[in-house]
Order: structure tokens, then C-alpha cells, then sequence
């Protein structure tokens, strides 16, 4: 009874942390997945761990540490069975106490320093774990920040938040707990055959060939939990997406009434995962009652062989005692590491994800010796036989052999349909992508020549649809420049005409806005979008729409703004209510990716074509009082 509770114990030692760890795992897709990706093996295996020596070789002191601690309390328990076997043939046999008074100062040393020992390995692993997976969690938010914009367009945002966290989470959980675990577990094993063959080498021979009968349906079985996994995880991850996609845009799910469908579609993928995650239940609890039965079955054939070694003269009863405990130390940890083992080869898959992104090389970075804008640049703008085709429509160009020049401070408003290519032109000039064919050149420097975040730094952005951060206003309007004073915050505010409703807000310009500005209307949304960029004072400006949520009165005193902050400057616009653009230095209509007429409002609505049938439609609607298309 003594030795089943010693082996139970083993196996229950750790199921609240697979409980925990199986909530936490997630997938590696993306929104294109890989359609091979299903009949190839799953990529799980444990040499991936090995990737994490990086983020832990700054750490060595404490990995020592650890490893020192581990050594010692594997070691004192080794000790316990030599202890167990001269406490019964020299002191039970004999009847010696003044040996088991003994005994008993020693076992309680022996017990401090167990207990010192695993102190300090728990301390030095779970410091290590929260300390590698901040380190980690601060270099993959670093690298993502530098990935380009085509790499968002097939990779999910809720798939790189679940690497950052979930993953991450899994990492801290094996690094501060199973990794040392399953260490321990090899350590006392290890230790445990060695002091098995000094104290019999005949029972010993009977416990090797038991090993691998134990081992390999660790190995099939394995193989089976991690293609699992790897199913449960995809599952999960869906589940999440729907939720991330739902949930932020809660605002479309329920004035389309599309609550009762949403919540089917979500009932049905939870379903898949609790279906997914009962088929890797399964299996994993198939793996460890297989493992048991082996083990315990083993340990049932050496102590009768060993009883009946005893009887015979064989071995002495001290030793059986040693080699009983030795057994059980042995059987307790091979089962440890069947069950551990499944907790590190998930984490080698979390490892596997994470350093896919790490490993993700930007296709916009600066070159190794980039150029400088010279001190005193003017800003003139050249796109000459510019083709591009995004990474997610390879099929239909964005632009076709495309061909712009600006001049410095002239004013250039971009027009045509939807999927025209004018937002694409803001793209390039922005450098989030890098045209196919064709340069970009900006004062006679091709940008590929330029470090981006210089180039950057010298545009200003007014997007259609304003980006407003979970702050207040003050932080909101200074984004493009931290460094600004309160002063010169308030009068880009002011130039903007977004001083007024600021300041009427509860506490004013330090008013928490809310997740993406919901607290404010679309159109003061895009007042703090065009004090952003007057607070930036840019060299070129890019206007996308900036007027297009205000209404009249809020339009016209920002107009008034934008035609400040675009004097010397090179601006362009991209307008769909041509009334905006009629006063622009020239005006380029685009169509299907290229330019199909250019001129002042006047000549082109003389010419005819496009841009005139587009103003003949706009300006006869609003002459009727119809709103703006």
C-alpha cells in the first residue's frame, strides 16, 4: 500500500497545470493557410526548446543556480534509500537503537536540505520563466512593430495577440515549472538505475528490459497526443478569432440584428474544440494509463523476484528495502516524464510560433548604408513608371505603369473610383510596400536608398478613417511628436477646430477618449487626426478624405486650417467630393491603376471624360440639395 501511494502521488503530481497549460495553447495558421500543412507531420519536436538558450544565456548565474538546487535535491533523495538500507539490516535486524535515533537526526537533516534545495529551484526556475517570457514577449512585440503592412494582409491580428500571450503564457508555465520538473524527473531516474545496479545488478537487468516496453507506447502514443494538439489548438484558435471579430464589431453585429446567427456560428466552433479536445483527452489519458499498467505491472514482477531472491539468501532485506525504493523512485519518474513530456512538446510548438515571427525578415527595411535628406530638401515628388500589384491580389495590378511628378508646395488632388489606386499611391510614398517595376524618388533619392522611419518623419497622415488611441487628447494629438509642449498641442488643437469640443469634455484635454475614440463623433474623431498632423508640420502631407465626416460649419473653419498647413508644402489629396479639390494646383483622375487625364477643375470639366461626368453627376446632386457621393 506504502508503494502505490509513493506511485499515485507521482502521477497526480501536475494535472491542474495541464489543465491550465491546455487552456493556453493556440495555433499556427494564418487567414491562407497552407493546405499541405495538413498531411505533414506536425512540427512539435523538442529540439525546439533549444531556441530559447538566447533569451536565457543572459541569465546564466540563475540557470546554474538552478541546476545546482535540482542536482542537490535529486541528490539527497538518492541518499534516502542508502539511509532505508542500513537502517533495516543494521538497525531492524539487529535491534539496534541507538542506530534509529540515529537515523532519525539524519533523515531531518537530509529533509532541511531537500527542503532548502527545492527553495531554491522553485524560486530560480519561476524566475527564470517570467523573465524569459517578458524578454520574449518584449522582442516579438518589437518585431512585429517592424513587419511590414504585407505581412498583415494574410496574418491575423488575433493570431499575432495569441503568440504575444497565450503562447508566451505556455512558455513561462514549462520554463518555470515542467522544464524543471521533467530535469528533476531525469536526474532522480538516472540516479535511481545507478543506485539500482550497486544494490542488485541482477534485479537491475530485469528493470532494463522493462525501460523500453514502457518507453515505446510513451513514443507512439506521443506522436498521436501532439497531431492532436496541433487539431485542438487550430480549433481554438478559431474560436478566438470569431470572438475578436464579433466582439469588435459589436456596433455592424447588432444594428444588422446578426446576434442569433453570430451565436450559432460561435456554438458550432466551440463545439469543434470541445469535440478536438476530447479526441486529445483521449488520448493523452490512454498514453498514461498504458504507462501505468506497465509500470506498475514491472514493479509487481521485480518485487517477486526479489522476495524470492531474499528467501533464497540472495540479497539481504536492507537491500531489497533499497532497491523497493529505488524502484519506486524510477517508476515515479518515468511516469512524471510521460505525462511531462506532452507539456514540452506543446511548449516546443508555442517556441516553434513564436520564433516564426521573430525569424519573419521586414521586406521594407532601411538599407545597410542609407542616405540622408539633405537639410534643406523642397520636397518634390516623383513616381515614374510605377507598377505594383498588392501581395494578397497578385492577379489585378493596384497600379499600372503609373507615372506622377509634384512639384514643391504644389497641391495635387488624386480622383476617380473606388480601386482606382489613389490610396495606393499613399501607400508607396509611405513606403509600406515597394513598387514591382518603377521608382519612387523624392528630391532626386530613390526611397529603397532612405531609412523609412527618416522618410517617415517627414509625412504627415490624415486618413479617411482617423485612428483614435485608448487615451486622452493630449497623447492622441502629440502621437506623431512626443516631444511637443502643452502649448503647442493646444494651438494644433485650435488650428484644427478641435479645441472647442475638447475642452467642453469632462476633463478636458486630459479625458480619456475611450477604445478607438468611441467616447467622440466621427467627425471630431478626425479633427484630432488633422491636429495630429499639423502638430507633426510635415514636409509632404497626404490628405485622405480629411473633411469628409465634419459637417459644414466644422468643415469650413478646417478647411481654412488645411489651407495654412498646406502652404510650402507638398501636398497631395485624395478626394471623392470634388467640391473639396476644385481650388487644388492640378487635379489627376485615375482609373483602373492609371492616370487617364490631368489638369486644373476647369479644364478638365471642359474636356470631358471621366472627371467631368463625375462633376456633371456630383454638382447637379448637391444643386438639388442630395447629398454628396
Amino acid at each position: 500500500m506504502v508503494l502505490c501511494r509513493h506511485i499515485r502521488a507521482g502521477w497526480r503530481c501536475r494535472p491542474s497545470l495541464l489543465n491550465r497549460l491546455s487552456d493556453m495553447a493556440r495555433k499556427r495558421t494564418t487567414d491562407t493557410p497552407d493546405q499541405g500543412d495538413e498531411a505533414q507531420p506536425p512540427k512539435r519536436k523538442l529540439g525546439e526548446l533549444r531556441r530559447l538558450g538566447r533569451f536565457l544565456r543572459p541569465y546564466r548565474l540563475y540557470v546554474l543556480g538552478a541546476l545546482l538546487a535540482l542536482t542537490i535535491a535529486a541528490g539527497t533523495v538518492l541518499t534516502i534509500g542508502q539511509g532505508v538500507r542500513r537502517l533495516v539490516d543494521d538497525g531492524f535486524a539487529v535491534g539496534n537503537i541507538a542506530l534509529l535515533n540515529e537515523s532519525l537526526v539524519v533523515l531531518l537533516i537530509i529533509v532541511v536540505v531537500l527542503a532548502a534545495a527545492t527553495y531554491a529551484r522553485f524560486f530560480f526556475v519561476s524566475w527564470l520563466g517570467e523573465r524569459v517570457v517578458a524578454d520574449m514577449r518584449k522582442a516579438v512585440f518589437d518585431h512585429t512593430l517592424r513587419l511590414d503592412p504585407a505581412f498583415y494582409e494574410t496574418m491575423r491580428i488575433g493570431e499575432v495577440m495569441s503568440r504575444l500571450t497565450a503562447d508566451t503564457t505556455l512558455i513561462q508555465s514549462v520554463v518555470g515549472t515542467s522544464a524543471s520538473m521533467a530535469l528533476r524527473n531525469v536526474l532522480l531516474m538516472v540516479g535511481g538505475l545507478l543506485m539500482l545496479a550497486v544494490t542488485s545488478p541482477q534485479l537491475t537487468m530485469l528493470v532494463l528490459l522493462v525501460v523500453p516496453v514502457v518507453l515505446v507506447p510513451i513514443i507512439v502514443f506521443g506522436r498521436r497526443v501532439r497531431k492532436l494538439s496541433r487539431e485542438s489548438q487550430d480549433r481554438l484558435a478559431d474560436v478566438g478569432s470569431y470572438v475578436d471579430e464579433s466582439i469588435a464589431n459589436i456596433r455592424t453585429v447588432q444594428a444588422f440584428g446578426h446576434e442569433n446567427v453570430d451565436r450559432l456560428r460561435f456554438a458550432g466552433r466551440v463545439e469543434e474544440t470541445f469535440q478536438a479536445s476530447v479526441r486529445r483527452i483521449c488520448a493523452r489519458a490512454s498514453l498514461t494509463a498504458v504507462v501505468i499498467l506497465l509500470v506498475f505491472g514491472a514493479i509487481g514482477v521485480i518485487l517477486w523476484v526479489g522476495g524470492r531472491e531474499m528467501f533464497s539468501g540472495g540479497i539481504s532485506a536492507g537491500d531489497l528495502s533499497a532497491f523497493i525504493f529505488y524502484a519506486i523512485v524510477v517508476a515515479t519518474s518515468v511516469g512524471a516524464i510521460s505525462e511531462v513530456i506532452g507539456d514540452l512538446q506543446r511548449a516546443a510548438g508555442a517556441v516553434e510560433r513564436l520564433f516564426e515571427l521573430l525569424d519573419m525578415e521586414p521586406n521594407i527595411a532601411a538599407p545597410s548604408d542609407p542616405k540622408s535628406l539633405p537639410d534643406a530638401w523642397v520636397a518634390q515628388v516623383t513616381m515614374e513608371n510605377v507598377t505594383f500589384h498588392y501581395p494578397s491580389r497578385l492577379e489585378h495590378p493596384a497600379l499600372n505603369d503609373f507615372t506622377l511628378n509634384v512639384a514643391p508646395g504644389e497641391t495635387v488632388a488624386l480622383v476617380g473610383p473606388s480601386g482606382a489606386g489613389k490610396t495606393t499611391v499613399f501607400q508607396l510614398l509611405l513606403r509600406f510596400y515597394d513598387p514591382d517595376h518603377g521608382s519612387l524618388v523624392i528630391d532626386g533619392l530613390d526611397l529603397r536608398d532612405l531609412d523609412p522611419a527618416e522618410l517617415r518623419a517627414h509625412i504627415g497622415l490624415v486618413p479617411q478613417e482617423p485612428v483614435v488611441f485608448s487615451a486622452d487628447a493630449w497623447e492622441n494629438i502629440r502621437y506623431g511628436r512626443p516631444d511637443a509642449s502643452d502649448e503647442e498641442v493646444r494651438a494644433a488643437a485650435e488650428a484644427a477646430s478641435a479645441a472647442g469640443f475638447l475642452d467642453v469634455l469632462p476633463e478636458g484635454f486630459n479625458t480619456f477618449l475611450g477604445e478607438k475614440g468611441v467616447r467622440l463623433s466621427g467627425g471630431q474623431r478626425q479633427r484630432i487626426a488633422i491636429a495630429r498632423a499639423v502638430l507633426r508640420d510635415p514636409k509632404v502631407l497626404l490628405l485622405d478624405e480629411a473633411t469628409s465626416a465634419l459637417d459644414a460649419e466644422s468643415e469650413r473653419a478646417v478647411q481654412t486650417a488645411l489651407a495654412v498647413l498646406m502652404e510650402n508644402r507638398t501636398t497631395l489629396v485624395i478626394a471623392h467630393r470634388l467640391a473639396t479639390v476644385t481650388a487644388a494646383d492640378r487635379i489627376v483622375v485615375l482609373d483602373e491603376g492609371r492616370i487617364v487625364a490631368e489638369g486644373t477643375h476647369d479644364v478638365l470639366v471642359t474636356q470631358g471624360g471621366l472627371y467631368a461626368r463625375l462633376a456633371e453627376l456630383q454638382f447637379d446632386l448637391n444643386k438639388r440639395g442630395a447629398p454628396d457621393q
